[in-house]
């Protein structure tokens, strides 16, 4: 059965690609915004569905993985920055604190209707960041496009004390151990 990565995320796509299977990929091409009172799980759970069923009319008889990602901190969802000056809002706000990312990857099976799911939790804790370190760090890193405001699988690690969850690879966009477990109860076994 043919594997379509319904994403246009260079992350998620480098991650998928460890797995070793072929597979497609399409732009989901939806808005990603939250539902009045919607509570963050939930968001990232639909964003993901939404995104494996938006491309499936055109990739019939395949398993389409959808992914999200919401970072929280407390209350308060952090969205992509952006840009220069987000960012380095992002930064000193998170800087000192835990923010929390919630990563929802699903499988859809277009020919059977069938929706699988599941949510992981990965959490960060942030070093004690003055203006001078989160700046040095925008001008190498430049992570405008990941929420938080840094990537932790390049130098945005020194920015970070400690970080917790069950796979490292939700906090980067697409939890794999989860994604492992949904392609085998849709019959594809990856090693």
């Amino acid at each position: 059965m043919r594997l379509v990565l319904a994403s246009t995320s260079p992350y998620r796509r480098v991650l998928l690609e460890r797995l070793g299977l072929p597979f497609s990929v399409a732009n989901p091409n939806i808005i990603e915004s939250a539902l009045p009172g919607e509570p963050p799980a939930d968001l990232a759970l639909r964003l993901a569905a939404t995104k494996a069923r938006e491309v499936a009319p055109a990739y019939p008889a395949s398993l389409i993985i959808g992914s999200d990602q919401v970072a929280l901190l407390d209350d308060e969802i952090l969205g992509k920055p952006g840009g220069h000056a987000n960012a380095s809002a992002q930064l000193r706000k998170v800087s000192g604190r835990t923010l929390n990312f919630l990563t929802a990857v699903c499988i859809y099976e277009s020919e059977k209707n069938r929706l699988s799911s599941r949510l992981v939790q990965y959490s960060v804790k942030f070093r004690n960041l003055d203006d001078a370190a989160i700046e040095a760090y925008l001008r190498r890193d430049q992570p405008y496009d990941c929420a938080g405001s840094a990537k932790a699988e390049s130098l945005g690690i020194a920015l970070i004390e400690k970080m917790q969850g069950d796979d490292p690879n939700a906090l980067i966009g697409l939890p794999l151990i989860a994604l492992v477990d949904l392609l085998r109860e849709h019959g594809i076994r990856v090693i």
